[in-house]
């Protein structure tokens, strides 16, 4: 059955003005849909100009500002992340590896060749009279009683703090202060005592080598970093054990050099605070200049 249309129908509004005659539409004038047509995609059209930059300092609605040049130093770049070793005690471990060497070969070397060497790096007043600037330098590189004498710990631990404190140059100065003053004021001593008849001439030959004099020079030094109480206890428990040993009596040349370096190094507690590196104010970074407004 077909579908058909009565004659008598009423003409849809506007239809006329789509056949060309006027109806309402022609009437009433329909608004403009291009602004209404922004949000969809893909649509033609002219874009927005993009806003205009303004020079440094100057002023306007045209667009925001152009960002100034920096003219402070160009920042560092960063470094890759990984890690790293520092050595913050490199005087301190080399001399314990030379000492650690010349303790392998005067323990696994002939017994006359190391006695040799040991007549050769002796401190005596003989020496000191030949070849005194060899003698104070290879006497500090032997340890008297070998590597694992007691010593050699507190070199490691009382050179290793004290280098913290006032770099690696500073504790050798301390370390050579202790070790070549206590030996000049042990031997000259017996020299006079030969000179004048008090004592042998073999005194002249007699061996005196080690670090020990050096190594109580830097305990008395560290002393003078270190609180009130921490080094009250050593000052006091280092040199008790000094004053014990005098008072056995079994090498009181050697015993008195312990008490004079431990004394030489307290008389330098003036120059290791001012050497002190914690003691120094942080140095002030350079301000980098503000930008032109």
């Amino acid at each position: 059955m077909e579908r058909t249309t009565s004659p008598t129908s009423p003409p849809l509004p506007g239809a006329a003005g789509l056949s060309g005659g006027t109806g309402i539409a022609d009437a009433v004038e329909l608004p403009d849909a291009a602004g209404l047509l922004d949000g969809i995609p893909g649509q033609r059209g002219a874009r927005p100009a993009p806003p205009l930059l303004r020079r440094p300092g100057e002023r306007g609605a045209e667009g925001p500002a152009e960002p100034p040049a920096r003219t402070g130093p160009a920042p560092r770049p960063r470094r890759a992340a990984g890690f790293r070793v520092r050595v913050p005690v490199p005087f301190t471990l080399a001399y314990a590896a030379l000492l650690a060497v010349t303790s392998y070969v005067a323990e696994h070397a002939d017994p006359t060749l190391v006695y040799a060497l040991y007549q050769g790096s002796s401190t005596d007043v003989a020496h000191l009279l030949q070849t005194p600037a060899l003698v104070l330098v290879a006497s500090a590189l032997w340890v008297a009683g070998g590597f694992a004498s007691p010593f050699t710990l507190g070199f490691v631990v009382v050179l290793t703090a004290l280098e913290r404190r006032i770099g690696g140059a500073r504790t050798a100065v301390v370390f050579l202060l202790g070790h070549v003053l206590a030996t000049l004021a042990t031997e000259v001593p017996v020299g006079l005592g030969v000179l004048v008849g008090r004592l042998p001439d073999s005194s002249l030959h007699r061996l005196d080598y080690g670090i020990s004099f050096g190594v109580a020079g830097s305990v008395g030094a560290l002393a003078g970093l270190l609180g009130p109480w921490l080094r009250g206890f050593l000052l006091v428990a280092f040199g008790g054990m000094l004053l014990q040993d005098l008072i056995a009596y079994t090498d009181p040349l050697t015993n008195w050099g312990h008490l004079i370096a431990l004394a030489i190094g307290v008389a330098l507690w003036p120059w290791v605070r001012r050497w002190d590196l914690r003691g120094r104010p942080a140095r002030p970074r350079p301000a980098e200049p503000l930008p032109a407004a």
